[in-house]
């Protein structure tokens, strides 16, 4: 005798797979979207947190830079305010500071100030990661721009050609060339912890810029801001699920 299940449980049974599915679904998104957004947040609370108290100490960020930099005998080296973030620029020899860490006396401002000068170290010394890390920076941005320019092509492509793969082939190589920001980032890595913990800090303690209960709020700004530019390439990456989205309507 064969027994078969009547519809009403079937349809129960179908409701219950599709539930399920939903929901592991919308948690792998909710993971991926922690693993891109939660990094950025945590840079921004960290740098935020110990911006506070403004007048912390003496000196601004700038003048900190500038100390550190004189100590290093790297006179030649400029610090300058930037309106584009907080980096070490090697073509230009500069140290180029956010206005809040350029003219702010918060340990943000002077830690962050370290970090640049620890970017100029490398430099002076012919750090090779640091060498590598600027040419693939300079590749990146064109890339980038080819990697949209295929993505929005890829409807059209279709479109014309009536071939799904030749579609398939430009959007997957839009996708690696938006993601390549991140991996190139990620490969350098070491270059910005590098900076933070084997230039940035011994330079703080050898010029006794820190007070010593600040020094492992510190090392934690530090750590944030080797994260910087891996955090900023993770947000990037939204922009591939938003082309994603807008090629699949």
């Amino acid at each position: 005798m064969v027994f078969w299940p009547n519809e009403s449980r079937m349809n129960s049974v179908l409701r219950n797979l599709r539930y399920h599915s939903a929901v592991h679904i919308i948690l792998i998104l909710l993971v991926l979207l922690a693993l891109l957004v939660g990094p950025g947040i945590w840079v921004k609370r960290v740098m935020a947190r110990y911006s506070r108290p403004a007048d912390r100490y003496e000196q601004t960020g700038a003048e900190t830079a500038r100390r550190l930099l004189d100590a290093l005998r790297l006179q030649d080296v400029a610090v300058e305010i930037s309106d584009s973030g907080d980096h070490y620029d090697p073509s230009a020899r500069a140290v180029r500071l956010s206005t809040a860490n350029y003219q702010g006396r918060s340990l943000t401002a002077v830690t962050v100030a370290a970090h640049e000068v620890g970017h100029a170290l490398q430099d002076a010394q012919g750090f090779p990661p640091l060498k590598w890390r600027t040419q693939l920076v300079q590749w990146v941005g064109p890339v980038e721009k080819v990697g949209a320019l295929l993505m929005m092509a890829t409807p059209v492509i279709i479109g014309v050609t009536r071939l799904p793969v030749a579609g398939a082939l430009m959007f997957f190589g839009g996708v690696l060339t938006l993601g390549s920001a991140v991996a190139i980032h990620l490969l350098t890595l070491p270059t910005e912890f590098d900076a933070s913990f084997g230039r940035a800090m011994p330079l703080l303690r050898e010029q006794e810029v820190l007070y010593e209960v600040d020094e492992r709020h510190a090392r934690r700004l530090l750590k944030a801001a080797a994260m910087t530019y891996v955090s900023v390439s993770l947000m990037s990456l939204l922009n591939v699920a938003r082309w994603i989205a807008i090629l699949r309507r």
